[in-house]
């Protein structure tokens, strides 16, 4: 009887077409790879820096190709078996590296019929293909009369042969051919996704970038950045400093970013947990999905864990991350992502830094609540004064309907006026709270939104004299007073029945009509 463990062939599924929900999770293994080798490169002065270093994506639709290439360090040829056909033998530091597992280059043997990784190392005059063949491996798998061993199957499937090349080259490239899914071969949707995704710089216009430059290297971190391109176009993250509402061709300004805050979470010995940054803006509402860049978004290396619905689950209500942009640096090397990349392994640092992380944005809610507080304390005041000039247009242009509507007019001003009475103290309380240089994020929201006065709310008022009221029916002179008391009852229905817009003008139209 044999005793010997086997694993068989429906792990190689496991790893691949099961692994993540979102095929395009194949771009950031590929990517963190590339990433991985251009820091070699610069640590073995292959290539001086990161900006050296390029990672180039080219998307061929009508071809159904993917390549992914980089300059990085490439892989010798004597380590080919080893590195590109082992399975979760990765010979990289986990505490160093993006990608250490060894699974993630098979990502892409699920959407393609052929995967070709090919690669040349400096010193070497040679470059070696290693090709698996998807569409066989599929055939296998699916062959259920069969059970062989994933060994077996991957032996069967992959071949390697290699090319004279010039010893200077140096680099690796993965070819996907006949792929199967259409997301991947959609350019604007990848660039989209790799914008958030990928570790790359932020946007040239993006004027708070260098508050986060300067707050990283104060804690002494890094945020790793490459050169990524998708067909020649350079990626960028896609934070803005103006918030919009509408569709991507056709949106309008609704509010503004003032300014970031940013936090750090610390261990009781006082190590660097994670650090990050938040938006401040008016929040005058949740942030509208044509703003891509929206939600507090977490990431190791600079690459995205998970995706912006991530770290929902700490707030205390679900909507509250999309009243931000943001980012969450985790630093520390005991935060480890797991094997799908959407969140981290189970340990006590990464309890520490849920409970600690949920603490921190208990203040995040506490902001944008604050903010629906004053904003709604300010539309009192607008609206007494609002109410006001209604009252004094009506009443000098004889538009009541009736002495009743006027004595509705007043009565509703008097509750206006009391609520913005004690909307403005309220506004006030909180104004006296605050120093004049108060860097307090609360204060800096409320300056925003009420500015620098308001309305006098005590000097909005209206004359309660025991003066005739002018009606609309006083235009009516030719008529009887028995007549005009019956337009009048009209006039009233009309005013029950019908919006007030649609109501003033059916009124002018009678009035008209009877002069």
């Amino acid at each position: 009887m044999d005793s010997r463990t086997k694993i068989g062939k429906d792990v190689i599924e496991s790893l691949t077409l099961a692994m993540y929900d979102d095929p395009r999770f194949i771009y950031r293994e590929y990517i963190q790879n590339s990433a991985d080798q251009i820091d070699i490169a610069v640590e073995n002065a292959f290539i001086a820096t990161k900006e050296d270093g390029k990672v180039e994506i080219n998307i061929n639709k009508t071809a159904k190709t993917i390549s992914i290439f980089d300059n990085g360090t490439g892989v010798p040829k004597d380590k080919i078996l080893q590195v590109l056909k082992n399975i979760a033998q990765g010979v990289k530091d986990r505490a160093k590296h993006k990608g250490f597992r060894g699974i993630g280059r098979l990502g892409g043997l699920a959407y393609c019929d052929e995967l070709i990784f090919e690669t040349s190392y400096k010193g070497e005059p040679v470059k070696s293909y290693l090709t698996w063949n998807a569409k066989e491996l599929k055939q296998i798998i699916n062959n259920r009369e069969k059970n062989e061993e994933a060994t077996e199957v991957i032996d069967k499937i992959t071949s390697l042969k290699t090319e004279n090349a010039d010893a200077e080259e140096r680099y690796f490239k993965v070819i996907l051919k006949n792929i199967s899914n259409d997301i991947l071969l959609d350019k604007k949707n990848i660039i989209d996704y790799l914008s958030m995704v990928a570790p790359v710089p932020y946007s040239k216009g993006f004027i708070f970038k260098k508050q986060i430059y300067e707050k990283a290297k104060k804690l002494n971190c890094k945020i790793d950045e490459y050169n990524i391109f998708v067909n020649h176009n350079i990626i960028e993250k896609e934070y803005t400093t103006t918030i919009y509402d509408g569709k991507r061709t056709d949106k309008t300004r609704i509010d503004q970013i003032h300014e970031l805050q940013f936090f750090e979470i610390l261990s009781s010995k006082n190590e660097l947990i994670c650090w990050g940054w938040y938006s401040i803006s008016s929040f005058t509402q949740q942030i509208p999905p044509v703003n891509f860049a929206r939600g507090i978004r977490l990431r190791k290396g600079n690459i995205q864990i998970g995706d912006e619905k991530q770290l929902v689950k700490l707030f205390k209500e679900p909507r509250g991350s999309l009243y931000f942009y943001g980012e969450v640096h985790a630093e520390n090397t005991k935060l480890i992502p797991n094997a799908r990349r959407d969140y981290f392994t189970e340990n006590t640092t990464f309890k520490y830094f849920e409970k600690e992380l949920k603490n921190k944005f208990t203040d995040l809610h506490k902001l944008y609540y604050f903010s629906s507080n004053i904003r709604s304390k300010k539309r009192k005041i607008e609206q007494l004064s609002n109410f006001k000039k209604e009252y004094d247009k009506k009443k000098d242009n004889s538009l009541f309907t009736n002495p009743d509507e006027e004595k509705k007019y007043q009565e509703k001003f008097d509750k206006l006026k009391d609520d913005a009475t004690k909307a403005k103290q309220q506004l006030k309380t909180y104004a006296d709270n605050f120093s004049e240089n108060d860097d307090n994020p609360h204060k800096k929201i409320f300056d925003k939104i009420i500015g620098k006065k308001t309305a006098n709310v005590d000097k909005i008022t209206i004359e309660n004299d025991t003066k005739k009221v002018p009606l609309l029916t006083d235009n009516l002179s030719r008529h009887t007073k028995k007549d005009r008391k019956l337009v009048s009852k009209i006039l009233a229905i009309i005013d029950t029945a019908l919006t007030k817009d649609l109501a003033e003008n059916l009124k002018q139209k009678i009035i008209e009509e009877l002069k």
